[in-house]
């Protein structure tokens, strides 16, 4: 799965995010783009972010960058670690919800 933006390593963590949860891409609505974090979107996408509407939920738009499982949203909105691997994922990154989804 290929990932855009100010990637560092092959876990998904970027320049703006990197702690060791670091570890997951969103896949953007208005793209259909993988990418670490907003600020990598801002800084290399031509277009303004557009949210997943609740609606949409269900759809695979979360990347686990330790195993590169694909969550929904509502999976990912659920947990604090990956289903597949347990890797831990960064529970801060709660706060940017609503860059992101509806």
């Amino acid at each position: 799965m290929k990932v855009y933006g100010a990637v560092v390593d092959n876990e998904t963590r970027c320049t703006h995010y990197h702690t060791e949860k670091d570890i997951i891409a969103i896949k953007f609505k208005c793209c259909n783009r993988y990418y670490p974090c907003y600020k990598c979107h801002e800084e290399e996408a031509d277009h303004t972010i557009e949210r997943w509407q609740q609606k949409q939920f269900d759809a695979l738009a979360v990347l686990c960058g330790s195993c590169q499982t694909e969550l929904t949203i509502n999976e990912y909105m659920q947990t604090d670690n990956c289903p597949n691997c347990k890797a831990v994922f960064n529970e801060r990154c709660a706060a940017h919800y609503p860059i992101y989804f509806e």
